[in-house]
């Protein structure tokens, strides 16, 4: 079980999903993982039943004020401890996260909205000696009955599409960086304490 600083900074959040990533390599290598996900954009995804699916989210957004500035959640900054406020922390180019703490093997970010408070944490767990695979894990802690019938809605999508047409993005960047090898392909896990 890996050590991970996002447990002790989300004790009331409940995890949503873990994927393990098409992403493996050094030690040093977890970096660009980073970069390939601060850089998504959902708009440009090649798959149009993504780009169609978040273009409707963000008008829904629009139209029933669940993205106003205004959230009634509190950042998850106030809750770094100093070593971690004040890491490195890429800002996302698209997506309407903001980074939280990077390490060499760990890295997180926030989205709050009105209708839950997630958390995308992203690590790099020894896969064998000297090498490393990347993981993603979800954490969301919704916003009363609106938030929750929200993430209950966009699971069935989140899980048929988004996740498997971005993560095959991933998979196609990985394979193009030098020096990069991708295993094969990325697959869903079952959510477990021990894991993100």
């Amino acid at each position: 079980m890996c050590p991970w600083h996002i447990h002790q900074l989300v004790p009331d959040f409940r995890i949503e999903d873990v994927w393990e990533l098409p992403a493996q390599g050094g030690r040093d290598a977890f970096q660009s993982l980073v970069a390939m996900a601060v850089s998504q954009d959902p708009s440009r995804s090649t798959s149009r039943a993504v780009r169609a699916l978040f273009a409707i989210r963000w008008k829904l957004g629009e139209l029933l004020g669940w993205d106003a500035s205004e959230s009634p959640t509190q950042s998850l900054r106030d809750r770094l401890p100093a070593e971690l406020r004040d890491t490195p922390a890429p800002p996302f180019k698209a997506l309407p996260f903001t980074s939280l703490y990077r390490l060499d093997d760990e890295f997180a970010a926030e989205v709050t909205n009105r209708t839950m408070h997630g958390v995308l944490h992203l690590g790099w767990v020894p896969d064998g000696p000297d090498i490393y695979r990347g993981q993603m894990a979800v954490l969301v802690k919704p916003n009363g009955a609106l938030g929750t019938a929200y993430m209950s809605a966009i699971r069935p999508f989140r899980h048929a599409i988004v996740y498997p047409a971005m993560i095959g993005q991933w998979e196609r960047a990985w394979q193009t960086q030098s020096g990069h090898s991708a295993p094969a392909p990325a697959s869903p896990s079952a959510p477990a304490p021990a894991k993100p």
